[in-house]
């Protein structure tokens, strides 16, 4: 018996090694590919490319040795960030302010001055949060911030999210549950923040969205054929009609599916990994989001790296559900066509309706939501299961698994009934 399982497995896998190998033979799944190692090296450059130094002289510049000098100047500020803290960085920023470099209009005078606060630059945009109004940011605010103001800095934080919450833009938008939710959120998160230099993880999470998306537009095109080349080569009959061809022979088509998605999406994520953080460091892993520019709104009490393995596995179940779905269509509608335009309309119909506040809890469950965990960590999405208040992340973690389970069965079902025509 075990001989006869182990021969049928053998017999799968050579199988679905042929239908990758039947995908990747032709020109489209070639040019796929090509495409892939493209994009993933733009994407690599433009990450890179984002993280700035600029130098004593005021010239930007980027790279390793400018990651590694903004990281040294930075980490002169690492530590908890307490009042002293708050304090000796608002002294700081005066004495520059007072500079003949500030005062200049020569912006190449500027830019020299900018290169002196570079060290406490995101603490400075961290004050800026705190004391602008919920929904606004004034690059300017923290230069008019007293010593005996700054003090309330984390109690700032959370007064900004009260007064919006219960402003007439906001009123009507969350219950009295939801509101105590968040704001309980925001009470809970433990302070004072620990600093340190975390720009890899911050350029990953602005990026991977990019790359990841891209990576399933383009995979939509070589999946979507799996299910559709017997249809298009007029080989159906042979396929259906051989003796594996109900069964092994459609376990191996959705086997092949799944391994070039796992296999591609993998290796594109953890090359770009790779690539931006033996560049720009993996400093401040521990840090909460919070201590960044895009993350000071977030609810969810997570670190960069906490938020690293969200985006990645995040875009692998999004990945995994939007090119099964493609397949799905596929199988039931014999169209590599029409299947390849599901990952283009999951990705970009949403975005034409965010401007829609009443479909705001809708879209923020929707899978795309999944290839850019980093920014669905930001938002405000609140929802009710079982009685109790919570955020998206958990819901979407939860149900997309439970989805693409119960999708592999119907596909199998549905290619496997297949009517020869």
């Amino acid at each position: 018996m075990c001989f006869y399982i182990i021969l049928e497995k053998k017999q799968v896998m050579k199988m679905i090694r042929y239908e990758v190998k039947k995908v990747f033979s032709k020109t489209g799944g070639k040019i796929a590919l090509l495409m892939l190692t493209g994009m993933l090296i733009l994407v690599c450059f433009l990450t890179v490319k984002s993280v700035e130094y600029v130098d004593e002289q005021g010239v930007s510049r980027s790279g390793i040795a400018a990651a590694r000098r903004l990281r040294e100047d930075k980490n002169k500020w690492a530590g908890e960030i307490t009042e002293d803290v708050l304090i000796e960085v608002l002294q700081k920023n005066r004495e520059i302010n007072a500079s003949k470099e500030y005062q200049s209009t020569d912006y190449r005078e500027n830019d020299k001055a900018y290169a002196r606060k570079q060290g406490f630059s995101d603490i400075r945009d961290m004050i800026n949060h705190a004391f602008t109004a919920f929904r606004e940011y004034d690059y300017y605010r923290v230069d008019s911030v007293t010593d005996e103001e700054v003090g309330s800095f984390y109690e700032r934080r959370i007064a900004g999210l009260n007064d919006w919450l219960y402003s007439e833009e906001a009123k009507d938008i969350y219950s009295e549950e939801e509101k105590e939710f968040l704001l309980t959120k925001y009470q809970e998160l433990k302070t004072p923040f620990y600093y340190e230099y975390a720009d890899g993880w911050k350029a990953f999470s602005e990026y991977a969205p990019t790359l990841i998306m891209l990576t399933v537009l383009i995979l939509g095109f070589p999946v979507s054929g799996i299910f559709a080349n017997e249809i298009q080569l007029k080989a159906d009959a042979i396929f259906f009609s051989a003796k594996l061809g109900r069964n092994k022979a459609v376990l191996s088509k959705i086997g092949a599916g799944i391994l070039m998605i796992t296999g591609i999406y993998w290796v594109m994520v953890l090359l770009y990994s790779a690539v931006v953080f033996a560049i720009l460091g993996t400093g401040g892993a521990g840090c909460a989001i919070q201590t960044g520019l895009g993350g000071w709104k977030s609810f969810y009490h997570i670190t960069y790296l906490q938020e690293y393995l969200l985006i990645i596995f995040g875009g692998y179940l999004g990945s995994l559900f939007m090119l099964t779905l493609a397949m799905f269509l596929s199988a039931s509608t014999r169209s590599a066509i029409l299947a390849v335009t599901v990952p283009f309309v999951l990705l970009f119909i949403p975005s034409f309706l965010n401007d829609i506040s009443a479909l705001s809890k809708v879209l923020g469950l929707l899978p795309d939501q999944l290839l850019q965990m980093g920014q669905a960590a930001a938002f405000f999405n609140l929802y009710h299961p079982g009685g109790k208040v919570t955020g998206a992340l958990p819901i979407i973690m939860t149900l997309y698994p439970i989805l693409f389970a119960a999708m592999l069965p119907v596909l199998y079902h549905v290619y496997r009934k297949t009517q020869i025509q």
